[in-house]
């Protein structure tokens, strides 16, 4: 099957590879001239036959709006745009009333993989008519992992961005939480190999997962992580992630807690702690640190 891709970043690049050991055809665009196979959008559409299908992989906001809106005045009537960046979950139904005025289709897709797809292969979680799914179906199939796994029709517009969304906010309170475990691991005076401890819980233990995986690889290469700053970014999904479960009236401590600890680490000082130790200060005379 025939696939434009916009943007061929490391991740973007990875899928352009997996699809054409499958035996895809892709033709991809990029504003790095050594990674593109069109010198510009126009150039890319015409490559493709119709009805096409481009994918779109590059940064959430602005810039996704950009290149949707220009491949509108660029594309036919049945052809059809994806959507595979971390964009807002509500973007995705507006766009696809905007596209469908001109004829076209619009499917969101949420990727999970990271720089290991492209041997481990991606979860893909879509958003969009079946008609247009089953259309595509040999490009999901080609970029989700060998078996069952790995593939989710989610539902209408904006189902497969608010999977995505959903998952990376189970991903920070897992990260968090094996980051709490490591640090008390570390400060214990009993246990003295805290990798080999890691390391084991990889086989036969109930928190075995992929990103423990990850934590042992990175304890590998750096037992005590010394050469890193405890300071976290995050790209909104996890911030997203809290708003919905507000608007939705669900507890959510974990996925909240884990957002807030991001915060926090990127404070030098934090202000409100220093309110606090004044508050013991004044309330009851205890100690502060100048």
């Amino acid at each position: 099957m025939q696939l434009g891709l916009i943007g061929l970043g490391r991740m973007g690049g990875n899928m352009r590879d997996r699809l054409r050991a499958s035996g895809h055809e892709v033709v991809g665009f990029d504003h790095s001239p050594d990674k593109s196979d069109a010198a510009n959008l126009a150039e890319l559409v015409e490559k493709l036959a119709t009805p096409r299908v481009v994918w779109t992989m590059v940064p959430a906001g602005k810039i996704t709006e950009d290149t949707i809106n220009e491949l509108a005045g660029l594309l036919s009537p049945g052809d059809i745009v994806i959507d595979g960046g971390n964009s807002k979950f509500t973007d995705d139904g507006p766009r696809a009333e905007r596209l469908k005025a001109k004829g076209i289709h619009y499917l969101d897709v949420g990727v999970s993989g990271g720089v290991w797809g492209i041997t481990n292969g991606y979860a893909l979680m879509v958003g969009g008519e079946a008609e247009q799914v089953a259309h595509c179906q040999p490009i999901f199939d080609a970029l989700k992992p060998a078996g069952e796994f790995g593939f989710a029709h989610a539902g209408t517009h904006g189902a497969g961005h608010y999977a995505k969304m959903i998952h990376n906010g189970i991903e920070y309170g897992m990260m968090q939480a094996y980051g709490e475990g490591y640090e008390i691991l570390l400060a214990s005076e009993l246990v003295h190999n805290v990798p080999a401890v890691i390391k084991s819980w990889r086989e036969g233990s109930v928190v075995k997962s992929w990103l423990l995986d990850l934590l042992d690889r990175a304890l590998d290469d750096d037992p005590t992580l010394a050469n890193l700053k405890g300071y976290v970014e995050d790209t909104g999904e996890g911030r997203w992630t809290v708003d919905e479960a507000v608007r939705l009236a669900v507890p959510a401590h974990v996925l909240a807690a884990s957002i807030f600890t991001r915060f926090e680490s990127r404070q030098a000082d934090s202000p409100a702690m220093k309110a606090v130790a004044a508050l013991r200060q004044q309330f009851g005379g205890h100690a502060v640190k100048r």
